[in-house]
């Protein structure tokens, strides 16, 4: 799928949110973009909907029909493959719904990979836990064995596997070792810089949904654009052997989350969106190309970050707007 027909489907999304402007649309337009010169477009996605510790949204995540018509309204869009929020067997109803997800994403001829949540344990826990984690995935999603790992997000024929911090207690040089035994050893991406002392075990780095060195600005005002040109910056200058996924967001209100501190980015109607899609031109062209872009997310309501659906009365100009969703 190309990047135009993403452009053309948000499009539709800013107007359907009662907005006037097509940016996303326009922009991309304007800029005579290919699919040559396109990243390949993921979005982020929640699997735990139905699971009483989550807002209702309307749908449960283990319903398979809802998954096939989640797929083909990501197809439409552009987006190839969905990166799912993942903590291991120690949240068997995600991980369920993940294997569902990506039996239908086989017969959609679509792909899935795995967003990895680090535990909280202390070290050597927390390094077990990782390296269990990572077993689990290699038995069942994406190793030889795994019944649809035509399905599983791959890069020059390596599976991806995504990192999110949380204690920073794991021994990443234990976990790569561990790892070098599989048939086709992983690609872990982390978010940003993984610490100097673990810098040669991860293959990349994907930018992740924040406002920036400025921090929460209370209107929301502040929308990552800082953080976005350092995070190109720093992987096309620094790390150009690495793999680098852009990020790329609508807005953030965390408001409706039981964990929420009140931080907000104004949606802009559509215009944050718009901004954080196009910032990476500024980096990659064609003799140097971004290979993936993650959208984030597809359907995370409680953080304020879904493009999955957007109803108009929630679209401001100039302001934020939340609905229904979920979050980590």
């Amino acid at each position: 799928m190309s990047k135009a027909l993403l452009t053309l489907c948000l499009s539709c999304f800013v107007l359907a949110s009662g907005c006037t402007t097509g940016g996303v649309h326009r922009t991309l337009v304007q800029n005579g973009l290919t699919p040559a010169l396109s990243p390949k477009l993921l979005a982020v996605y929640m699997p735990w909907f139905g699971d009483h510790v989550h807002m209702d949204v309307g749908y449960s995540s283990e319903d398979s029909t809802v998954l096939r018509k989640q797929i083909q309204q990501a197809r439409r869009m552009g987006i190839e493959a969905f990166v799912v929020d993942w903590y291991g067997e120690s949240r068997p109803y995600s991980d369920h719904n993940f294997a569902l997800l990506q039996a239908a994403a086989s017969e959609n001829h679509f792909q899935v990979a795995l967003l990895y949540n680090e535990s909280e344990d202390e070290d050597s826990q927390a390094t077990d836990a990782a390296i269990a984690a990572l077993d689990k995935a290699y038995s069942a999603y994406f190793g030889p064995t795994a019944k649809y790992r035509d399905a599983y997000l791959t890069y020059n024929g390596r599976p991806m596997f995504f990192i999110f911090p949380k204690s920073g207690h794991i021994d990443w040089n234990r976990v790569r070792e561990h790892c070098s035994s599989y048939d086709r050893a992983p690609l872990l991406i982390y978010k940003d810089e993984p610490s100097q002392q673990f810098a040669n075990d991860f293959d990349g780095s994907y930018a992740w949904v924040q406002p920036g060195p400025g921090g929460w600005a209370p209107d929301g005002s502040r929308w990552g654009e800082e953080y976005l040109k350092k995070f190109y910056n720093t992987m096309k200058n620094k790390h150009p052997d690495k793999i680098a996924v852009g990020g790329a967001w609508p807005g953030f209100d965390d408001s409706a989350a039981k964990w929420g501190l009140n931080r907000h980015i104004q949606r802009g109607c559509g215009k944050t969106l718009d901004e954080t899609t196009s910032i990476y031109r500024q980096y990659y062209d064609s003799s140097n190309p971004l290979p993936f872009l993650m959208i984030e997310t597809w359907n995370d309501y409680e953080e304020g970050t879904a493009i999955e659906r957007q109803p108009a009365a929630n679209c401001v100009a100039g302001g934020s707007s939340s609905s229904p969703a979920s979050s980590r």
